[in-house]
């Protein structure tokens, strides 16, 4: 829950130019969120969640962040261009909402959404306000490996993108994850929550703008004291330029791995093939951010880890002062929701 990547700094803004709050502090992403806009010239003023455990550590690592007793002297400060926040996921619509209200952007962990109803609202709410609904898939964002692939891609390095395979692993480190994280309802199901970085990604590098869930699964098959945790899940979606996706998830990792989880995506085109090693190459030094790329040149084994760093967090303060929607579209994010989200909900059950 505490992945929290740190980059190179890369000011696009001077310091108090971009002035953001942390709030809802429910999951350890936000300390992520908050470094990538830190690292790009952000200034974190507030921070703001009813635990004073959670915003003390916060704190901690944020000495700059002056604790707030309300959200609404957050919403109501107009220095504050955008709020960041990783909520309890059923939380994080709702939230977001009132955040565009008050005239800021928003900055939410992934998944965005725990229902249909919700995107619905905040697309209302991005149409009516004019203000951003952003979300931190962290997976391809904050992975150097990820944005190096997507450079790659976009220079024809492999072709037209036909499929992608996308695995995703995550230790379930059960006896420190709070009541939320075992209630579906509130976190959604496995293939909404960590199964919408895969689908994000499938778009993205796919250059997708809409897809079809043709089959998703999901299953409990080694939690029978938490019925309502899915600790499994799969699917598979077509794209509507033709490419295609399967991708896994779980809650499996081992405790012998030295990493939360064994994160890896494979990238085929029509002149080559691209496969990440995100945050571990199994029983190498190596370490993580691992891209392997064959195409008719030869192959290649690029380490990334310190190479690349993460504009996304750059152009998403510069889309927030410009207006503009380079960093991710608003179209992106949302389509990327609504596919997790129609995924979970035709699921079939493994018992």
């Amino acid at each position: 829950m505490s992945y929290a990547p740190q980059g190179k700094a890369a000011p696009v803004v001077k310091a108090g130019e971009f002035a953001f709050a942390a709030v809802a502090l429910d999951h350890g992403h936000i300390y992520g969120q908050c470094n990538g806009l830190i690292e790009a010239g952000g200034t974190l003023r507030y921070v703001h969640d009813p635990d004073p455990e959670k915003v003390a550590a916060f704190v901690k690592k944020f000495p700059q962040a002056k604790p707030i007793g309300s959200l609404e002297h957050i919403l109501d400060d107009p220095d504050i261009r955008l709020v960041a926040a990783a909520a309890v996921p059923c939380d994080r619509g709702p939230l977001g909402i009132r955040v565009m209200e008050a005239g800021k952007d928003y900055f939410s962990d992934k998944t965005p959404f725990t229902s249909l109803d919700q995107l619905e609202k905040a697309r209302a709410t991005v149409a009516r306000t004019g203000r951003k609904y952003m979300v931190y898939y962290s997976e391809r964002l904050h992975v150097e490996c990820a944005v190096f692939a997507g450079e790659l891609i976009a220079g024809g390095a492999i072709g037209r993108v036909v499929q992608v395979i996308g695995l995703g692993p995550h230790r379930l480190n059960i006896s420190s994850r709070p009541a939320w994280f075992f209630e579906r309802a509130k976190y959604g199901g496995i293939l909404c929550d960590i199964g919408s970085h895969q689908i994000e990604q499938f778009l993205f590098f796919s250059g997708a703008q809409d897809a079809t869930v043709t089959e998703s699964v999901v299953a409990n098959y080694a939690n029978p004291a938490h019925p309502e945790l899915e600790d499994y899940g799969h699917a598979n979606l077509v794209a509507d330029n033709g490419a295609t996706n399967h991708f896994r998830v779980d809650w499996f990792t081992p405790d012998g791995l030295r990493a939360w989880g064994d994160g890896r995506t494979v990238i085929l085109g029509t002149k080559g093939y691209i496969e990440l090693r995100k945050y571990i190459d199994v029983a190498r030094e190596s370490g993580g951010d691992q891209l392997f790329l064959v195409n008719a040149e030869g192959e290649k084994n690029l380490s990334l880890a310190g190479k690349v760093g993460f504009p996304f967090f750059g152009q998403l303060i510069l889309d927030c002062l410009n207006r503009t929607e380079n960093a991710m579209s608003q179209r992106h994010a949302f389509k990327a929701a609504e596919l997790c989200l129609r995924a979970q909900a035709q699921a079939r059950h493994l018992s």
